[in-house]
């Protein structure tokens, strides 16, 4: 549930659709997703500037504290279907955000590839914590 007129951390919810199914990823602290452009600029002889940014897909990361092999379970079997030569499709990431109306957005990234860009670190008495890279061809509210 929001809190008060603006978002919180809490009010995202992450569903995770790898090429083989889907993931479940306990304890995520963390989400965070970037729109990749690339920039037009044209400069008009009469001294005006225009510009665009055209898409060019998204990236991003999960941070999460290991409570589970399900991460690395998902990874390796990336990386094995690879080294087995095996076609490996894109999966889809699910993004859900508690609006401070009541209401839910949903978005809907596509085309997505992982990289697990931490595996982490283990020290004693310490959660572990990962991180877990993407890029999407698009995001769309659905």
């Amino acid at each position: 549930m929001p809190y008060n007129t603006f978002t919180v951390g809490r009010d995202c919810q992450l569903v995770v659709m790898g090429p083989f199914g889907r993931v479940d990823l306990a304890h995520v602290t963390g989400f965070e997703a970037q729109q990749i452009t690339a920039a037009v600029r044209v400069d008009r002889l009469d001294g005006v500037q225009l510009g665009a940014e055209l898409p060019k897909g998204w990236s991003g990361s999960f941070t999460l504290d290991r409570g589970s092999s399900a991460v690395d379970d998902f990874i390796a079997k990336i990386e094995q279907a690879y080294l087995s030569g095996k076609t490996i499709q894109g999966g889809t990431l699910y993004q859900y955000v508690n609006e401070t109306d009541g209401s839910v957005s949903t978005y809907q990234f596509s085309g997505v590839v992982f990289k697990l860009a931490s595996a982490g670190v283990y020290r004693g008495d310490a959660a572990v914590m990962q991180k877990l890279d993407f890029f999407a061809s698009t995001r769309k509210r659905v």
